[in-house]
């Protein structure tokens, strides 16, 4: 297996409890228990996913996992919290993580997450490369989106939405979907999450966001790709 997790954790038992699971699965883990310390590591180490405490000194999780999107990062990272109020998952998400496990968390589920996550990340790097449509280019091995070599700067969660247009041009995907493929099975997030993704996608592609050309809405079904 080989790949390494950074795991960002202050609290000495979890932490030791996460290690001593995720090596005898055979990751290769390195621990440390400050955001601060996490940001440089994260930047520094060639890690293939960040389990990331929501509180920790320095800087909270939500802070790290903000800056290292905000800096075009896109690791997998996986937030560990003690809250389960759906604003907090919301906001996780929305910052750019890929999942969420709330604490106490069960070995078998975490590692199950992990997996999943690793396994989307290799599939999203099997299916790189350029795509176009009309006068906007997306660089997958380099995330970004430009119109006619403009950059065009979208969030970390609007770039993995987009992804799934793409990836399925001319179907109609409903919101379930779009919710599945774009946020993962464990999200918790109201519809309205996605109306307002979508519009904030068509006012930064669309010529005009009033009268798409490309995200379609299909009334009571969900959205379809046209580019």
């Amino acid at each position: 297996m080989n790949e390494r997790i950074l795991v960002v954790e202050d609290e000495p038992t979890i932490a030791t409890g996460l290690r001593d699971d995720l090596e005898l699965e055979g990751f290769n883990v390195e621990v440390v228990d400050d955001g601060i310390v996490a940001l440089r590591r994260i930047f520094e180490g060639e890690f293939d996913l960040v389990l990331l405490d929501v509180m920790l000194p320095g800087k909270d999780g939500f802070d790290v996992c903000r800056e290292v999107r905000l800096k075009g990062n896109h690791i997998p990272i996986i937030m560990l919290t003690a809250k389960g109020q759906e604003v907090d998952r919301v906001v996780g998400l929305e910052i750019g993580a890929d999942d969420y496990v709330t604490k106490p968390f069960s070995r078998r589920e975490l590692l199950a997450r992990i997996k999943a996550v690793l396994r989307r990340g290799r599939e999203n790097t099997k299916t790189g490369g350029i795509f176009s449509f009309a006068d906007i280019t997306v660089d997958f091995d380099r995330f970004e989106v430009s119109r006619r070599g403009e950059k065009i700067d979208l969030t970390a969660m609007e770039f993995k939405l987009l992804r799934v247009f793409l990836e399925h041009r001319g179907q109609v995907l409903t919101i379930d979907k779009l919710l599945l493929e774009a946020w993962g099975s464990n999200a918790v997030l109201t519809d309205r999450v996605i109306y307002t993704h979508v519009n904030n996608l068509r006012n930064k592609l669309e010529e005009d966001p009033r009268d798409p050309r490309f995200l379609i809405g299909v009334r009571g079904v969900g959205y379809r790709f046209d580019g």
